[in-house]
């Protein structure tokens, strides 16, 4: 009989040290001074996947570093998409891009006009308000309740503003974080079908960035619900959606995504003009594919150490800093946290870095809702969350 392993699984955010994390020279590691703990840009303080270090090394080994080109990337989403989430990609109703918010841009432009509306709930990912006015549209915001979901009801905010967006009959789109960023809600299926509903009514056209979708609950392994993307849901057929691996695995500095159509949005799809693979990575593309091909039990076990942070930064929020309210969420590796009972002002992440050398995201810049608020990355080790806890603490 085989005697079970009692070997604990590798836990990848506990892996480096700070002084291993130190050598690093990307804009996490090189932004503010070196005894700042840096826990605010969407970086992972993780090694790499070892199927996405084989599969990189291996193309710059063969110089296999031109042009992209093919489907393996859209076909390795369609099979990652349907074992986890039940999703069913259609590889051919895909375009590969060189980022998310160039595919937002992209998908923005062919669904709309220059001076068109496109609606945003905030407090939401600060691009959405660069990016979007870059492409010659206006922004319009609907924000989250004060419980941080969606306001879906008769008369809310995505009803008035989807209704404003219309006036006239101008296009409009409605740009959907999903799962939310920053809050890291994951919208659930009866929420989406509702949106979808919704903006079908005023005929506003969704966009979904979903490029957090593989950092959320496991099905049959979680106890909280599974993602679900907009383009599962009736009437999201029309919607389009961008998802890339590139989050969940670390990989932003080679990163691809994919702009992905409902069979009701094909034609819109086609639109997008060929020039923009020129923009494409390949290598960015290899290590994307590697990842969701080879690196799913590396992401489970990252999944395992984010929900132990999660767990342990309520623990040390209520020990330390108990004015400060944190609604655990199950998406992402971000934690939103209401720091206004501190009397920091609108912006507590300039208090937090000036007097306690931490660096976490400032509230306002994610819009409407932010002031007094701070985001924190969570991709990162126990040792390292504990001190910065600490430190925050020590300000206040």
């Amino acid at each position: 009989m085989t005697t079970p392993s009692t070997t604990t699984p590798p836990d990848p955010l506990n892996t480096l040290t700070l002084d291993q994390l130190r050598t690093r020279t990307s804009v996490k590691w090189r932004e503010y001074a070196p005894d700042v703990l840096p826990l605010w840009v969407a970086e992972m303080d993780v090694v790499p996947a070892p199927g996405v270090v084989d599969a990189v090394s291996r193309a710059l080994r063969d110089g296999d570093t031109g042009y992209d080109h093919g489907y393996r990337y859209a076909e390795a989403w369609a099979s990652y998409a349907a074992d986890r989430w039940g999703w069913d990609v259609d590889p051919s109703l895909t375009m590969t891009v060189a980022d998310v918010m160039t595919g937002v841009v992209q998908a923005v432009s062919v669904l709309t006009e220059p001076g068109d509306v496109v609606v945003v709930s905030p407090p939401v990912y600060p691009p959405f308000y660069q990016f979007v006015p870059g492409s010659g549209r206006r922004v319009l915001d609907a924000p989250l309740t004060s419980e941080g979901r969606l306001d879906l009801d008769d008369g809310g905010a995505l009803d008035r503003a989807f209704a404003v967006a219309r006036a006239g009959g101008r296009a409009a789109a409605y740009l959907l974080a999903n799962p939310h960023n920053p809050t890291g809600v994951a919208h659930t299926r009866e929420e989406l079908e509702r949106l979808v509903a919704l903006a079908d009514r005023h005929g506003v056209r969704v966009v979904s960035d979903e490029i957090h979708a593989p950092l959320s609950g496991r099905p049959g392994v979680d106890d909280v619900p599974p993602f679900t993307s907009v383009l599962q849901v009736p009437g999201g057929d029309r919607a389009l959606a961008l998802v890339s691996p590139s989050k969940a695995w670390n990989l932003a500095g080679l990163r691809a995504a994919l702009l992905v159509a409902g069979p009701g949005a094909a034609a819109d799809l086609a639109r997008v003009p060929g020039h923009v693979l020129d923009g494409v990575n390949h290598v960015g593309v290899i290590a994307q594919t590697a990842a969701l091909e080879t690196g799913r039990g590396w992401l489970d076990d990252v999944l395992t150490g984010l929900d132990t942070n999660r767990a342990l930064l309520a623990e040390l929020l209520a020990d330390r800093l108990p004015q400060v309210r944190y609604r655990r969420a199950h998406a992402t590796y971000l934690a939103w946290l209401d720091c206004r009972d501190l009397g920091l002002g609108d912006d507590p992440s300039r208090a937090f870095l000036d007097r306690g050398r931490v660096a976490l995201n400032p509230g306002p810049t994610f819009g409407a809702g932010g002031a007094g608020h701070v985001r924190l990355n969570l991709a990162t080790s126990t040792a390292i969350l504990t001190e910065a806890v600490a430190r925050m603490a020590s300000v206040v």
